[in-house]
């Protein structure tokens, strides 16, 4: 008998084991190395499990060749297809996070100056301060380091417009 991934269902999201997690970086190295090979870019892959997630970074000693791939608009992109074949592959919802050639640590510290420019604002004497729309994972971020600087945040919205909102405690 042939396991097969019913499309009419929602996939599974409880929590992740090490092993599941270990297995969608698997199945996430080898569709990415796919898609490398097709768009002819050298580069290395690295997986780990980081808290509840499994993390796929793709690295080149040439960052160079990794430019195009690591715009923060590619790396989501590229990021929900390998989402998406992970699903396909396990039947369990996944939130694998990918990182190309840094952009993971480029984009945390533009999210940083971000919150920092909203503090800015409520030192002004504004009462809260909204920042733009953005993924679940970068809202998660943004909420950790608004909380390192002592203030607080919450998300509002629906779907692509969830966005965060910074105010003192």
């Amino acid at each position: 008998m042939t396991d097969t991934f019913d499309t009419t269902t929602t996939p599974e999201r409880s929590p992740a084991t090490v092993e599941q997690l270990e297995q969608e970086g698997d199945i996430a190295a080898d569709y990415l190395e796919g898609l490398l090979d097709i768009s002819d870019v050298d580069g290395d892959l690295a997986m780990d499990v980081r808290g509840d997630r499994a993390y796929v970074s793709v690295e080149a000693e040439d960052a160079a060749s990794l430019r195009l791939l690591s715009d923060p608009d590619t790396v989501q992109a590229l990021q929900e297809l390998t989402r998406i074949a992970v699903q396909t592959k396990t039947g369990r919802f996944s939130r694998l996070i990918l990182d190309v050639g840094g952009s993971r640590d480029t984009r945390q510290r533009e999210l940083e100056t971000l919150v920092d420019r909203a503090i800015e604002r409520l030192d002004e004497g504004a009462s809260q301060a909204s920042l733009p729309a953005m993924s679940s994972y970068e809202r998660k971020l943004i909420h950790d380091i608004v909380a390192d600087r002592g203030l607080v945040s919450e998300s509002y919205g629906e779907g692509s417009d969830r966005h965060t909102v910074i105010r003192r405690g």
